[in-house]
């Protein structure tokens, strides 16, 4: 058992406000102490090493040291002439060193306080060395003020860029002052190095009194902040003693990183801030301050992992240390390796040998100077592959800011061959989602409408949770973004707000309003709800401006304020709280990956029952769940209209002859994002005949894309070239798709039509497994062309092959077509080929285009596969 003294008189003495006192004190404990166990004579002296450090930094008064035993506990006790310095505990960023201070001592001692009174302010601690539990302890304390005081309020504080700012003011602070006690020449007066000290201070204790009660500081809070009525010169001081120490961090004379950019101008708008309003100026909002290329929204909101994880964009975060933290599952695939395998590892090893002693000569430069060259920027350059290949990327770094202050650099890895995005829509092409009808059934109150009340109950949890995997399944059930957001919107109008507003801003950043609903029955004109809204222009300072600009979530009491309508958009906006009569409503951002894409508004009507504080959390769970269902939506269509672009663009523009009508069609799946190999071609041989093909290469996916490219070149180079009959074309065809490195399956339809001007004509074909042409004549009379028919390419290229002869009567019809178009899954053949002929015979009359059209539109919305169809139609010259 330990020996622990016996109860008896305080030990104290007295230490100037030096640096080496904090040594002299750290030996004082460790003789009032000797007979107590090494362990807790070693954790005394540590943490009244910290405290000690605390009162030269930031009382800066004569500090009286006490240590006593009593029993099994020691309590010592750093006390200074300064009651009105309130402790300003910071959590103890796990990746520090020195200077932690009062959040080393709360996590070593058993218990900690303050004690003021008599002009005095004692901070202690207590080891109890039996191994009782000791009672919670807290910093707080009511610290009398230091004379009089003012409110600065900061709109729109960035929780994490705040805590990366305090962490590194402090450490630029400490640095300068230990090169100041070894006699260095900082540049700085002492006088002014003290000032600066208790400008750090008094914000740091007025923003950490702000932010009681608060979350997490890791939000957006808009906070009104106590700081003393005179600090305003000191503030201006403090700032130049920062710039000094950037200047001496960057010259390698201090022991700390000089800023980066987003956290120098999140620090000048501080500053800023708190000097303008103490002599009279307007608060600035935080959003509305420009950024630099290297800075986003992305800063707003505290890194995490699960932005890299649940991105399908290849990502990969590294730290300060140059080492890779996470990496997601499309990076790791693109570049050969598992996720978890990449790791730990340096970020070198993704970058080719010749360019890594540019980039570590970059990083470094980067983070002597804080001067970025590519971050925000989109760079094209090689990556390695685990192989040894070069995969050429475009790389786009920017670089975010951990609950705990860290930096990390997140990095984006496009594909340099991945086609464009789509081009955004139109104003005529609005998406928005009509709300419930004028006379249509009202909602009734659901007995399962989330409300602060509720969240009380025993099944207040079970209901949110409830709530939140309706929203998801809401958005995962349907690949339509549209639809999905209609069926969000319905579900929080009948359980969280009376109206619900989603607006997404596009790859041109423009606004559109996508979805409105109601609970209600107050009505609107239709431009209140839907299509392209004020673009987000500079001028705007409304809510949905702010929270589009990274802000939020927003609780409104009440609508925008006039001063904050300063432009269409903020007009727009606070028309439609005018009209709803809303009595309350929460605006919050919808965002990936810390990018801000959008914004949901809920809205309530009810006097009785407003939004409150209470009501973030739930929305903050809600609007993550929904913007990951969004970008994942979006993704999705993205990806759709990529692969239609993509195949579209391998499909020809048919020849225009004066005795033949000509249409084609082409139809991606309905229910899948990937390209196929389905296409047709038209075009015309020497000697005057025009060629006509259907094809589809078996797979969906860009191998298929790719043999269905090949096949087409081919046989119109076989075809024109040699000019003979189509079953020997397409025995030519085979013959070539065998000697490809990867020959594909496919079938196939090569025909000739032949005839003058004023007719008779016939079809010579050949088909390669493809289902047959259907003839239909203008008295709607149908048969299939089923003759001619053989083996499909890449089965056996020396096999002889079919050919057929068929008159074309004047203005009948021949489809060629891909099964896409006829077949389903549980049905027969027969019965899915009687339907076509059906609905051909339906149309024989109709003009050709209006015949394709028609017969998408009756047969092809349910297809899960592409859709390629050919249709041509003699008719005689007048």
């Amino acid at each position: 058992m330990d020996h622990i003294s016996q109860p008896g008189a305080v030990s104290s003495r007295r230490f100037p406000p030096r640096p080496e006192s904090a040594g002299q004190a750290r030996r004082f404990v460790r003789a009032a102490l000797a007979d107590c166990a090494p362990d807790a004579v070693e954790t005394a002296e540590l943490l009244v090493s910290e405290l000690m450090t605390n009162v030269v930094l930031h009382a800066r008064t004569e500090a009286e040291v006490s240590a006593r035993v009593l029993g099994h506990v020691v309590r010592v006790g750093v006390g200074d002439s300064r009651p009105c310095r309130r402790p300003v505990p910071r959590e103890s960023a796990p990746y520090a060193g020195p200077g932690q201070g009062l959040a080393v001592v709360g996590h070593l001692a058993s218990r900690y306080g303050v004690d003021t009174g008599g002009g005095r302010k004692t901070v202690w601690f207590e080891l109890w060395l039996d191994g009782r539990p000791p009672p919670p302890s807290t910093w707080a304390t009511v610290a009398p003020p230091c004379g009089p005081t003012r409110t600065v309020t900061l709109v729109d504080l960035p929780g994490t860029l705040y805590l990366a700012s305090q962490h590194h003011r402090h450490a630029l602070l400490r640095e300068l002052t230990l090169a100041a006690s070894t006699g260095a020449d900082t540049g700085v007066d002492p006088d002014d190095l003290a000032a600066a000290h208790d400008a750090n201070h008094a914000i740091s204790a007025g923003v950490s009194a702000a932010l009681d009660g608060r979350p997490t500081v890791s939000h957006v809070h808009s906070l009104s902040v106590s700081l003393p009525a005179g600090v305003a010169r000191a503030v201006r001081i403090l700032g130049r003693v920062l710039d000094a120490a950037e200047e001496a961090a960057r010259d390698e004379r201090l022991l700390t990183w000089p800023s980066l950019p987003q956290n120098r101008v999140f620090r000048r708008w501080l500053l800023d801030q708190i000097t303008g309003q103490l002599t009279g100026g307007p608060p600035t909002a935080w959003t509305m301050v420009p950024r630099e290329p290297s800075a986003s929204p992305s800063e707003l909101v505290a890194w995490d992992a699960s932005q890299v994880w649940a991105s399908r964009v290849p990502t990969i975060a590294a730290d300060d240390d140059n080492r890779i933290v996470v990496a997601n599952g499309p990076a790791a695939d693109m570049l050969g390796w598992q996720e978890d395998e990449l790791v730990g590892q340096r970020l070198t090893v993704l970058i080719p040998e010749h360019l890594r002693d540019r980039h570590v000569t970059a990083f470094t430069r980067l983070l002597l100077t804080g001067q970025p060259h590519i971050l925000g920027r989109s760079v094209p350059l090689p990556a390695l592959h685990r192989d040894g290949r070069l995969v050429p990327v475009r790389l786009f770094i920017q670089t975010q800011v951990t609950a705990d202050g860290r930096t990390v650099y997140v990095a984006q890895l496009a594909p340099r061959t991945a086609p464009p995005v789509p081009a955004p829509l139109t104003s005529g092409e609005s998406q928005a989602i009509s709300p419930q009808p004028p006379g249509g059934p009202e909602l009734p109150d659901d007995p399962e409408r989330v409300t602060e009340t509720e969240s009380d109950e025993p099944d207040g949890p079970a209901r949110e949770r409830r709530l939140l995997a309706d929203i998801g399944e809401s958005l995962s059930s349907t690949p339509n973004l549209d639809e999905g957001l209609q069926r969000v919107c319905k579900i929080l109008t009948q359980r969280l707000a009376d109206w619900c507003v989603v607006d997404l801003l596009d790859d041109g950043e423009l606004l559109e309003r996508f979805c409105v609903a109601h609970h209600s029955s107050t009505e609107l004109p239709a431009e209140a709800y839907a299509g392209r809204l004020p673009p987000v222009t500079g001028a705007a300072r409304g809510p949905l401006a702010r929270v589009l600009r990274g802000a939020g979530p927003l609780l409104l009491t009440e609508g925008p304020e006039p001063s904050q309508v300063k432009s269409p958009l903020d007009v727009h906006d606070r028309e439609l709280f005018e009209r709803v009569g809303a009595n309350s409503a929460v605006i919050a951002p919808l965002r990936t990956r810390g990018a801000v894409f959008g914004a949901l508004t809920l809205i309530r009507t009810d006097g009785e029952r407003p939004f409150t504080e209470e009501s973030l959390p739930l929305i903050g769970d809600l609007v993550r769940s929904l913007a990951l269902g969004v970008e994942h939506a979006r993704l999705y269509q993205e990806t759709r209209h990529i692969a239609e672009r993509l195949q579209r663009s391998l499909l020809p523009e048919l020849p225009e002859i004066a005795h033949l009508r000509m249409a084609a069609r082409y139809a991606p799946s309905s229910t899948t994002a990937q390209i196929g190999g389905d296409w047709y071609d038209s075009f015309v041989v020497p000697g005057g005949r025009t060629a006509v093909v259907i094809g589809d290469v078996t797979g969906h996916d860009l191998e298929a894309a790719v043999a269905m490219s090949q096949l087409r070149s081919m046989l119109r180079g076989i075809a024109i070239d040699r000019q003979e009959p189509p079953e020997e074309v397409l025995r030519r065809l085979d013959v070539a798709n065998h000697s490809l490195s990867e020959e594909a399956t496919a079938t196939c339809i090569y025909g000739l039509v032949t005839g003058s001007a004023d007719g008779p004509w016939q079809l010579n074909h050949s088909s390669a497994g493809h289902l047959p042409p259907l003839l239909t004549t203008r008295e709607g009379d149908t048969r299939y062309l089923d003759a001619g028919s053989g083996l499909l390419l890449g089965m056996e290229p020396d096999m002889p092959r079919p050919g057929a002869t068929d008159p074309i009567p004047a203005h009948a019809t021949v489809l060629l077509y891909t099964d896409g178009l006829i077949e389903r899954r549980d049905e027969s053949l027969d019965h899915a080929m009687d339907r076509l002929r059906r609905h051909a015979a339906a149309l024989a009359a109709e003009p050709l285009d209006v015949f394709c059209d028609e017969l998408l539109i009756a047969l092809s919305a349910d297809s899960a596969d592409d859709i390629a169809l050919l249709a041509f139609r003699p008719v005689p010259c007048a």
